[in-house]
């Protein structure tokens, strides 16, 4: 399973002292479908060129509070798929990792600077796996 770490300042400031997270590969659609939007930000954050995307479930994160609906799309990958070394655009500092998904999912347990993003796609992938 490939994931991505990166600083997120809304964590540093909330006690988490580097600020680094683990999580799944994401951007913003951009007016793009979130089918071209998957696969432009896995090359770019990732480096890999998926091919077959496959959508899993959709869901708002805050209803309340905003309007974004975030899609899951799952793809499997292969080393010669690798079209880069990944780690985003310019001004991203963005580290490739390469875990078993088993690990990944372990990696959840403690809950401790988790996002409900990388929690509920680990969690569901599992079901899907």
């Amino acid at each position: 399973m490939v994931l991505i770490r990166q600083f997120r300042v809304a964590t540093w400031v909330n006690g988490n002292e580097s600020g680094q997270l683990i999580e799944s590969c994401a951007g913003l659609l951009d007016n793009d479908e979130p089918e071209v939007c998957i696969r432009k930000e896995a090359i770019e954050e990732t480096g890999y060129e998926v091919g077959e995307v496959r959508k899993l479930f959709e869901l708002y994160m805050s209803p309340g509070g905003v309007t974004e609906l975030i899609h899951f799309f799952i793809a499997e990958y292969s080393d010669n798929q690798r079209a880069n070394a990944g780690g985003g655009v310019e001004d991203e500092d963005i580290e490739v990792l390469e875990l078993p998904f088993s690990q990944a999912l372990e990696m959840i347990k403690p809950a401790r600077y988790v996002t409900v993003r990388r929690c509920y796609c680990l969690t569901i992938c599992k079901r899907h796996i």
